[in-house]
């Protein structure tokens, strides 16, 4: 009786120790605040719901030596909404660094006030302007528009064969940089734009698009559209009986665009992204879509994968030392990181993925493959 008495003493001794262990580890963790700033609502809901859980899943997860906080605030798609979002987290805590839209227009809008403050802005937009006005504090986890529209005329000219493609593009900031960039890499490579039309978020039908499209003889349609007018660009292209070859932006390779679509409204339809998690690839790629499904019903995409790199290269710098909105600035702006996705460098201004992928539909199913790679296609890496 004694000696259990002494075993159970030693054990519960021995708890005690491991939890003040523990308590003392915890109040040495350095702390990290990270708003999460996105759309998800508004015409911009399936991008940003990707990016935010991209956050959320990376934040939860957490690393060793860094005891963060995060809280999500719905920016919807106007950019007062989102100067409003960032400046109320800013009044409330000492933040470390923001999951900031994916909206281009919204990030336009953040930049000074994040400028001001000195806290980074950690995005997976892909409008290309944001690291061309000299800002240090913003750092862009999607490859830009420089690289994946680039990407998506080298496999038109390159792969398919195409020299006659007809542009439909969104009259956003997003739409305008991939529009003036695709221009520049068709031009490049030889092939002559027969038609090009921005559409507003808010266009209900396609069909004028398409008919004055596919009236000026192109031989593939190049969307840059965000998600719910790919989606029906695509349905309304397919009703109406074309079959020329469909080459889309980011968007097209979303999970959660691809599953508006039936998989034989998706034969012919290809797209670039900066990943495809969906599509596999590597057990560490595998392991994330699980825990991802698992976590949100849903399957990942390049958004989300993009943006839990961003939130993992953050709080690995922080548990190396980088403890502040300064320090954390210098260390994303200095080193290089291996993410899921692909390895991530900052060219100088910020961007810090330089691969791209093409991604195509069989027709049968709504997973697409892998169907050509561009790594380093800016040479900043």
């Amino acid at each position: 009786m004694h000696r259990t008495a002494k075993t159970v003493a030693a054990i519960l001794l021995a708890g005690a120790t491991a939890l003040a262990a523990e308590s003392a580890a915890a109040a040495d963790d350095k702390k990290a605040v990270f708003p999460v700033l996105v759309p998800i609502t508004g015409f911009l809901a399936l991008e940003g719901t990707a990016q935010r859980n991209g956050a959320v899943l990376a934040l939860d997860e957490g690393i060793d030596g860094v005891a963060a906080r995060y809280e999500v605030q719905d920016t919807g798609t106007s950019p007062e909404v989102a100067v409003n979002a960032l400046l109320r987290a800013l009044s409330r805590d000492e933040v470390t660094a923001v999951a900031a839209s994916i909206f281009g227009t919204q990030m336009l809008a953040m930049m000074p006030v994040a400028a001001e403050a000195e806290v980074p802005l950690l995005t997976v937009s892909g409008t290309a302007k944001l690291t061309e006005m000299g800002n240090p504090w913003v750092f862009r986890f999607f490859p830009t528009d420089a690289v994946v529209k680039v990407a998506q005329a080298r496999y038109i000219v390159e792969e398919l064969g195409k020299k006659r493609p007809a542009i439909i593009y969104q009259t956003t900031a997003y739409g305008q940089s991939g529009q003036a960039h695709l221009l520049a890499a068709f031009e490049k490579l030889g092939a002559k734009v027969v038609y090009e039309e921005g559409l507003a978020p808010d266009v209900k039908d396609m069909l004028p698009a398409l008919t004055k499209a596919l009236a000026a003889d192109p031989d593939v349609l190049v969307l840059h559209l965000h998600s719910g007018l790919t989606a029906l660009f695509v349905r309304q292209a397919k009703a109406n009986g074309t079959d020329l070859p469909i080459v889309a932006g980011s968007a097209m390779h979303q999970p959660t665009t691809a599953a508006l679509l039936e998989p034989a409204e998706l034969a012919g339809v290809c797209a670039e992204s900066g990943s495809s998690p969906i599509s596999g690839g590597s057990p560490e790629m595998n392991a994330f879509a699980e825990t991802y499904r698992v976590r949100f019903d849903a399957e990942p995409d390049a958004f989300a994968l993009g943006q839990y790199d961003a939130m993992r290269m953050a709080l690995t710098a922080i548990a190396e030392g980088a403890a502040t909105p300064e320090a954390l600035r210098e260390k994303l702006a200095t080193t290089e990181y291996r993410g899921l996705a692909m390895t991530y460098k900052s060219d100088g201004t910020g961007n810090m993925a330089h691969d791209a992928v093409i991604v195509c539909y069989d027709g049968e199913s709504r997973i697409p493959h892998i169907a050509a790679r561009y790594e380093n296609v800016d040479g900043a890496r």
